[in-house]
């Protein structure tokens, strides 16, 4: 059952990313769920394990509010990247 919410929430992150991005014309829904799910992983690493940011430690672990939050940040950052290694236009 963990994996099918890991897929709903980063299906949901990476959409939302992709939306704030202006790139969901050119991502599918798998890319949409790849990006929302290592965009989580990206800003837990990042604002929990380095900045030490308390919310952030959530970005990762299921259905909530703040995961959703801080899997939108990180996967706007993962998008940000991957247009700046011209993956994505």
């Amino acid at each position: 059952m963990g994996w099918i919410i890991t897929i709903l929430v980063g299906a949901l992150c990476g959409w939302l990313a992709s939306i704030i991005m202006k790139t969901d014309g050119q991502q599918g829904a798998i890319a949409n769920i790849l990006i929302g799910i290592v965009g989580s992983l990206l800003a837990q690493w990042i604002f929990g394990g380095l900045l030490n940011i308390g919310g952030s430690t959530v970005a990762g672990s299921g259905f909530s509010f703040w995961s959703i939050v801080w899997g939108v940040v990180g996967s706007v950052i993962l998008i940000v990247i991957l247009k700046a290694l011209k993956v994505l236009r």
